[in-house]
């Protein structure tokens, strides 16, 4: 039992101790002529058997925010939480005060608790944060040895004032001769720098740090370059040039851009697909060609997929989309500087196409991962920066863009021979954690082995496994996404009772980057997928050229099933899988392989919805704040006799992708609460055969809402979904299949989608909360094989259908 006289006189000695401290850094501070704030970095350290409720620390927000006292970050050492506070000059006295009250176990008029409490009782010890106490990364990543330099993630706090925040940081990095990068990032509440120099040197300004919100250790590029070559045959390319019709080269034909290590557009089987025009760099000095051999080769994969199964047809080849290339990496080792910066270099990569060509529709795919998996889904400067270019936040989410990402590969061989129980330590690599990215990990039925010196070998993954270079999320914690998205082909190893290693037969067939020394090499692993995805993608966007950025990565993961292996290796063999069962299987597989044709057609048994729309989540509310908004319903159009007129046990599944882009807000402020990383958030729900009319479905939709808002769980009370409203709500990408009989289809009327809490609603400073949030919603139904046209009804159902918008009371 806490001794309250004891702790708190503890509590306040140690904030009595702090006011010279304090008074000794706003001198210091005011010396150097930093203008971002005056102030101290306090460390609340909390309990180990109590949850610190440290946001109760900072006021932002509402009546209090001219105390500007701001929680920097959070971090969590095994099972204690401690939180960095910027405590501005003279508002010790703020916490001070909250310790009397504790100690007078001050009450209201009505007896109410006025004593903090809550806060204090969680609270161990209130001390000034030196450097290690901002470092939010992985604790074995900051060197013992103080005098080692490395490169440093700087988080800064934005404070109204972007670049005084910014200027008063370089000032203190020069008083302790740290280089600073000249570039840097923005979020709404962040900005992210590069600073190389050593924890010693910048202990030097630990008196004047009031400007840092947390640390962390930069990114190498991931090793993964490589290239093995297949015999050399001319005749194999004159006879495929023969037969390819590529689209035009007009702003009109989608194009692929490709953020890599540039393109030789030399090949004869590439020369018709991109334009001299069309490669660009980001840097001059790199070049726009690709030394290290790999952007060519997934160019080869994006614009014709595997060559040998292109190779293998002699039928017409007919491609609808066309590529670009920014240089996004130089050859491997090349400026080790700059190579770190990612996040910015990525966003300079995206602007090049869309300065030189602004019209054209196109989307972009990248196989550049950092080189570690530490951040376990965790959004770092660079996953923030891709969901920030996906979402247009700075153009209010007009020009939205749909990025492919890899999911980073596995090349350790030790780890191929314990496969497949290897992948579920191999997590998922930055940036493929971004929420709006379609992350593609690799499957395999490559199993058979051609090469006569390699005949004692077997494959490591069977037909339809996932493949042994790629990587999962199993680990991650629940509050990030569901990743990969989707797997591609990505090649498989050979083992046998001593080793593994690659084999070329069990590759992918592409095109070589030095087309004069041989025309044709190998490629695999998640870089190979990730390309395999993007082409997918194009053929998608060629199809339907008006779709959504947002709705060709739902009909992607919509089309996707999982493989026979997929589900013997991560389902149970018996019994019922449950709802867990089927996150450990997506947390390694995805949704599966997808599939072009499912994609594109309905076919008479598999019936598809396709709803592009917007919902506008918030609102400001005088005396209430910002509030939820609306909702949408849209009308299921099956047709209730068709489905009736099936018999009565006929199994039925309906299938639901629900699609959008969020606005991420990074920091290490917790992954809940008012410190949200999604913008918004948005929920679908069906109605149920025990909602008797629609109104009684709205009342409880809203009654959910409201619940989650409160931090309850949604009603669970639907079980014949694979995930349900508690597991599949997670990133910006919705999935979920619901299995059953066709009378109960019949009576499930209409499909709602509402929103929940993000920082557009819980941080209304940024005043971003009138914004609308665009949707794509995918629903699909498939039946067994039968004499009941479904397709003719819906048809006629669909051109006379319209969204109901709902206003959502919470």
């Amino acid at each position: 039992m806490l001794d309250r006289a004891q702790h708190g006189n503890a509590l306040k000695a140690q904030l009595v101790a702090l006011r010279p401290v304090a008074r000794q850094a706003v001198a210091a501070q005011q010396e150097q002529g930093l203008e971002s704030g005056l102030g101290l970095q306090v460390q609340f350290v909390g309990r180990p058997d109590a949850a610190l409720a440290f946001e109760s620390l900072g006021y932002e927000l509402g009546k209090d925010a001219q105390k500007k006292i701001e929680v920097l970050s959070v971090r969590v050492d095994g099972d204690i939480t401690s939180a960095n506070v910027f405590v501005p000059d003279g508002k010790l006295a703020h916490f001070e005060k909250y310790v009397e009250d504790y100690l007078a176990e001050r009450k209201n008029v009505k007896g109410h608790a006025l004593d903090h409490h809550a806060l204090l009782n969680t609270v161990s010890a209130i001390r000034r944060a030196e450097v290690r106490a901002l470092w939010t990364d992985d604790p074995a990543l900051l060197p013992q040895n103080t005098a080692e330099a490395i490169w440093w993630e700087v988080w800064l706090p934005v404070r109204g004032d972007r670049l005084a925040v910014l200027a008063d940081f370089r000032k203190l990095a020069a008083l302790a001769q740290c280089q600073v990068s000249e570039h840097y990032i923005s979020f709404p509440e962040r900005t992210v720098v590069l600073m190389f120099g050593s924890e010693q040197q910048f202990s030097t300004s630990v008196m004047t740090l009031n400007c840092v919100a947390e640390l962390r250790r930069a990114k190498e590029t991931a090793h993964f370059f490589d290239g093995m070559t297949p015999p050399e045959q001319q005749e194999w390319v004159d006879e495929t040039l023969a037969r390819l019709t590529v689209a035009t080269d007009d702003d009109s034909t989608p194009r692929v851009c490709l953020l890599d290590s540039g393109v030789n557009r030399g090949h004869p089987l590439l020369s018709s697909f991109i334009a001299s025009a069309d490669l660009h760099t980001v840097d001059p000095v790199w070049g726009v060609d690709d030394t290290a051999n790999h952007g060519t080769g997934l160019a080869g994969l994006v614009a014709l997929g595997d060559l040998s199964a292109a190779l293998a047809t002699d039928g017409p080849l007919a491609v609808a989309h066309r590529l670009e290339s920014v240089k996004l990496t130089p050859e491997q080792g090349a400026n080790p500087g700059d190579s770190r910066q990612h996040g910015y270099l990525f966003a300079e990569a995206v602007s090049r196409p869309e300065v030189t060509a602004p019209h054209r529709p196109r989307m972009f795919t990248s196989a550049v991962t950092s080189d570690d998996d530490r951040d376990q889904g965790r959004p770092s400067a660079w996953s923030a920066t891709v969901d920030r270019l996906a979402s247009d936040y700075d153009g209010n989410g007009q020009f939205p863009r749909l990025f492919v990402l890899c999911a980073g590969n596995t090349e350790d061989e030790q780890s191929w021979r314990t496969y497949p129980t290897s992948l579920g330590s191999r997590g998922i690599r930055d940036p493929g954690q971004s929420w709006n990215a379609l992350t593609v990990g690799a499957c395999t039925e490559k199993v058979t082995i051609t090469e006569h010196d390699a005949q004692g070998l077997v494959p490591v993954a069977p037909s339809g496994g996932l493949s042994p270079y790629t990587r999962t999320s199993n680990g991650w914690h629940t509050a990030w996404p569901l990743k990969p998205d989707v797997v591609f082909e990505g090649g498989n190893a050979g083992k046998d009772a001593l080793s593994a290693i690659g084999i070329n037969s069990l590759n992918l067939l592409t095109v070589h980057n030095l087309p004069l020394e041989r025309l044709f090499t190998t490629t695999n692993a998640t870089s190979a997928a990730s390309a395999l995805g993007a082409r997918m993608a194009a053929q998608v966007m060629a199809a339907y050229p008006t779709f959504r950025p947002e709705t060709i990565r739902a009909l992607i993961v919509h089309s996707a099933e999982w493989t026979t292996a997929m589900r013997a290796a991560y389902l149970p063999a018996h019994g019922h899988a449950s709802k867990a069962d089927h996150v450990n299987l997506i947390r390694h597989c995805g949704w599966g392989v997808p599939s072009l044709e499912r994609a594109l057609w309905s076919a008479g048994n598999s019936l598809t919805l396709v709803v592009e729309d917007i919902v506008r989540p918030f609102q400001k509310v005088t005396g209430k704040g910002v509030v939820s908004r609306d909702m949408n319903l849209h009308a299921l159009p099956w047709p209730k006799e068709q489905l009736l007129a099936l018999p009565p046990d006929t199994q039925v599944e309906l299938c639901v992708t629900l699609s959008y882009f969020i606005e991420p807000n990074p920091s290490a402020r917790g992954t809940s609460s008012k410190f949200h990383y999604p913008s918004h958030r948005l929920r679908f729900d069906v109605q149920r055969p025990l909602d008797a009319t629609t109104d009684d479905f709205v009342a409880r939709i809203n009654a959910a809402a409201e619940r989650e808002d409160d931090g309850d769980p949604i009603d669970p009370r639907d079980p014949n979904w694979l995930l349900g409203d508690r597991q599949r709500h997670r990133g910006s990408l919705h999935k979920d299949i619901w299995r059953g009989t066709a009378a109960e289809l019949a009576n499930r009327g209409f499909i709602a989608v509402y929103p929940a809490k993000g920082w557009w609603r819980t941080r209304p400073a940024q005043e971003r909360y009138n914004l609308p949030a665009r949707y794509s919603l995918i629903v699909s139904i498939r039946t067994p094989e039968t004499d009941v046209d479904l397709y003719t009804p819906i048809a006629q159902q669909i051109a006379a259908q319209a969204v109901v918008p709902v206003v959502v009371n919470t």
